[in-house]
């Protein structure tokens, strides 16, 4: 007798465990079951989810007795080989686990989880005899009188309507009496959008029957109209393919209300069908193909670039601000699309692709997809499933090139030819929390070589890493030195404002050349820019008598005072302050704000110019799905006359009527404790001046400093960045840090100080006996709490690059060591592999 064939499959699930699961594959499914797919697993007792099928096995075995696959989800692979071998790179290399990275990689829309079901036990409540043996407290009765109504609650549901922030203990109470019960059911993933749409009835479909039905409404005027209107709509013609028409554009074209149409759908005259729709947008413009022609230097600037395509996989493009880079762009990728190619182009802010979006539109219409974070998780589901080819939609076409921030880079590409990474420099590349903490640029170039694919890096104020590279023959260098036609860079004039001071000459928070050059561009109709990294009305309020400054309840940081919203807020946790008009400390009533951000910019703003109009582009003003694009385009309309902002006005955005640009504190940026605080302040100073005299004339860029000698305020100012590299690069050569040096960041966190102090001790002596001199700290970071927890950090430095494998398991062996102390298994150990 033959054996039969048992499969088993390897499946990553999203779950921060560094390892495969493996389930067993029934037989009725077994055809079905293959890599890329979803398949439905419990997990525990009772936790279900949605896992990545990776490896199917015949006959394979296991020690472990193995569970089933409870169904499989896909009709086909959602993800491919390629994304795979992706996604374990990333998990080796940002020491994390791949299901970390698959959370982070599919939309949730992809990633379903379990719901815990709080359901209510009619048959506890029958029983005299519980309720005279069980008391229950106000909050239970609370949660009991809602699940009677509903039968069955979530747990967020029950949260909400008990109006606490843990509903969890009088749950676990609640169902140790018997009173409720518990279960776990798959919580609803994407769903297809429908639209009802309506066609001309079968019965009807010959000239003779439409006849009678036009005879039979002669009495109901409303009803022909809308018959012979529809009729026109779809150009009936007997014998041809019946058309249909939606129902909400049947009502807008014919007038007609829905009433009427329902009454012709009643009689059976038309039909009512519902039809799967994109949610994405398929915007044929009226520019299609529109690609400007290139003047001399940006047609030098593309050969060049092809010609090191032919040797290099990557090149880096140094262009000055508004020196055309997007042009240059815009013809590569039509190179790729001619050779049947996908492109990618990265922005590292959501805020950009609104322009972004318009002008490559202008160029390849609808080839051009979006996908970030302002689209909710249905759209960003069509997009993946466009992109991979499994979309259902028929007015759906397959994108070849996707606009998008960071998490673009999990797309399921399938013939990726080229990634463009536009202002490569901007930190916002970086994924801080939660894992897995990568860099989109890096893994950008590690993902191009996995297709075969070409990189370029475009930045008017290239990262010193990607600059250094250039000039070690690892990328190609392409420079731009000139502005698109010729427009001459900002003038940069320095306002000092201890000078100021001492003068008795500053209003508020402005110098009079600052004051006096916004006087003169709104009297001539012209846009100022005002840049202060630093949202918010003030960072702190101190107490004038005792000098008290409230504090956040969880984090080691001072309360950010928003007057908008009346609070002070933790920008780390979240936690909020109301009692603004007294001392917690010492009762006293005068309490003044310290410092400024945006909104104080704003509000003092108006008392000067008070017939301006004056907007912020900032975090807190900017976090719908539309108020990115809403914003911008009312700056380019010029319904706004100032602009204050934070770093988002300094990533790329072209405004061609802003003829002014001024830097209210240079200062702040200059004194922040990181290593990377000169270069940054740099590129911050270089490309907020470079919104300035885009397209018309002349810009200005005032830079209010009580340092004017500050050496990189004077290389902003000779527009030198060479100077600003050369000096950056022999201090980090000398202290070991980034680009000569790998960087590992270890963060140890635990609710007690005095126990995280033994920990991090521990930890940090065991890998120092392994990789000595190369271990620093432990030390308490800036901020040395947060979310209750206290952190300790460890910095690994690593000169040759071929040892960083090494160093990461000396690393995670210290980790599990560390773990396997009963007294510090609560520790968390976070690391950031080329951390800041």
């Amino acid at each position: 007798m033959m054996q039969k064939t048992e499969f088993i499959v390897d499946l990553i699930l999203p779950v921060p465990l560094n390892q495969l699961f493996s389930y067993r594959v029934p037989e009725s499914m077994q055809c079905e079951c293959i890599p890329g797919k979803r398949a439905v697993v419990q997990f525990g007792k009772k936790k279900i989810y949605s896992a990545l099928i990776k490896n199917v096995h015949q006959n394979g075995t296991s020690k472990f007795e193995l569970k089933d696959i409870l169904e499989i989800i896909d009709n086909e692979p959602i993800v491919n080989e390629k994304q795979i071998q992706f996604w374990e790179w990333m998990a080796e290399y940002y020491m994390c686990s791949i299901g970390e990275v698959y959370k982070a990689a599919l939309p949730a829309g992809l990633r379903l989880e379990s719901n815990t079901n709080i359901s209510y036990h009619d048959d506890f409540f029958d029983d005299p005899n519980n309720l005279e043996l069980y008391r229950f407290n106000p909050k239970e009765r609370l949660i009991l009188d809602a699940l009677n109504k509903s039968k069955s609650l979530t747990i967020d549901e029950i949260n909400t309507i008990a109006q606490i922030k843990s509903c969890l203990p009088h749950i676990k109470s609640l169902y140790e009496k018997g009173a409720i019960g518990i279960e776990e059911s798959l919580e609803k993933g994407f769903q297809s959008k429908t639209e009802k749409f309506i066609k001309l009835s079968d019965d009807f479909a010959t000239d003779e029957k439409l006849n009678e039905a036009i005879i039979s409404l002669k009495r109901a005027d409303k009803q022909l109209d809308l018959l012979n209107s529809f009729l026109s709509i779809i150009e009936f013609e007997e014998g041809k393919e019946l058309k249909l028409i939606s129902r909400k554009e049947l009502k807008k074209k014919s007038q007609s209300s829905s009433a009427t149409i329902d009454l012709l759908v009643k009689k059976g005259v038309l039909q009512l069908v519902n039809k799967e729709i994109s949610r994405l947008e398929f915007i044929e413009s009226k520019e299609n193909n529109l690609l400007h022609e290139l003047n001399t230097e940006q047609s030098e600037a593309y050969h060049q670039i092809t010609e090191l395509f032919k040797e290099k996989d990557t090149v880096l493009l140094h262009g000055v601000t508004s020196s055309g880079k997007t042009e240059i762009f815009i013809k590569l990728i039509n190179s790729y699309l001619n050779q049947g190619k996908q492109v990618l182009y990265l922005m590292p802010e959501i805020a950009l692709t609104a322009q972004m979006v318009d002008r490559l539109r202008k160029a390849f219409g609808v080839k051009v997809g979006v996908y970030h974070s302002k689209y909710n998780d249905s759209e960003r589901v069509e997009t993946w499933n466009n992109i991979a080819g499994t979309n259902n939609n028929n007015n759906s076409k397959p994108y070849q090139i996707i606009l998008g921030v960071r998490s673009s880079v999990f797309l399921p590409f399938s013939n990726l030819g080229l990634i463009i990474i536009d202002e490569e420099h901007e930190n916002t590349y970086k994924q801080f929390n939660p894992a897995p903490r990568y860099q989109a640029r890096d893994s950008a170039l590690f993902l191009a070589r996995l297709y075969g694919a070409k990189t370029v890096l475009g930045s008017a104020t290239p990262s010193i890493e990607s600059y250094f590279n250039s000039k070690t023959g690892k990328y190609g260098f392409v420079k731009l030195n000139n502005r698109y036609m010729d427009m001459q860079m900002p003038e940069i004039v320095l306002a000092d404002v201890k000078e100021a001071r001492r003068k008795k000459q500053m209003k508020s928070l402005f110098t009079p050349t600052l004051l006096d050059s916004m006087k003169k561009a709104l009297d001539q109709s012209e846009q100022v820019i005002l840049f202060q990294n630093r949202r918010g009305f003030a960072p702190y309020i101190e107490c004038f008598e005792c000098g008290y400054i409230p504090k956040c309840e969880h984090c080691d940081v001072s309360l950010t005072y928003h007057q908008h919203t009346g609070q002070m807020v933790c920008h780390y946790c979240g936690f909020s302050y109301t009692n603004l008009n007294k001392c917690s400390n010492c009762k006293s009533t005068d309490m003044r704000t310290k410092g400024f951000g945006t909104e104080k910019v704003e509000e003092e703003l108006k008392l000067f110019f008070p017939e301006a109009i004056i907007r912020r582009m900032d975090l807190d003003t900017a976090r719908g799905k539309k108020a990115h694009s809403q914003l911008i385009a009312d700056i380019e309309n010029q319904k706004v006359d100032v602009i204050v902002g934070t770093q988002m006005i300094s990533k790329g955005l072209d405004f061609g009527n802003v003829s002014l640009v001024g830097i209210l504190d240079a200062n702040q940026m200059l004194s922040f404790p990181d290593f990377r605080s000169y270069e940054r302040s740099y590129q911050l100073m270089a490309q907020v001046g470079g919104r300035a005299g885009r397209k018309n004339k002349r810009g200005t860029v005032i830079i209010q400093t009580t340092s004017p000698q500050n050496p990189i305020i004077m290389q902003v100012l000779q527009n030198d960045y060479e100077s600003m590299f050369r000096e950056q690069a022999s201090e980090r050569r000398t202290f070991k840090y980034p680009p000569f040096f790998r960087l590992i960041a270890i963060t140890i966190k635990h609710k007690d100080k005095s126990v995280l102090d033994h920990a991090s001790e521990i930890f940090a002596n065991n890998l120092k006996k392994a990789l000595k001199e190369n271990v620093i700290g432990p030390e308490y970071p800036v901020v040395g709490k947060v979310f209750d927890l206290y952190l300790k950090s460890i910095l690994i430095k690593i000169e040759n690059p071929k040892l960083a494998s090494a160093y990461k398991k000396y690393i995670l062996e210290a980790a599990n060591y560390l773990g396997g102390l009963e007294k510090f298994k609560a520790i968390q150990v976070v690391y950031d592999v080329d951390p800041y």
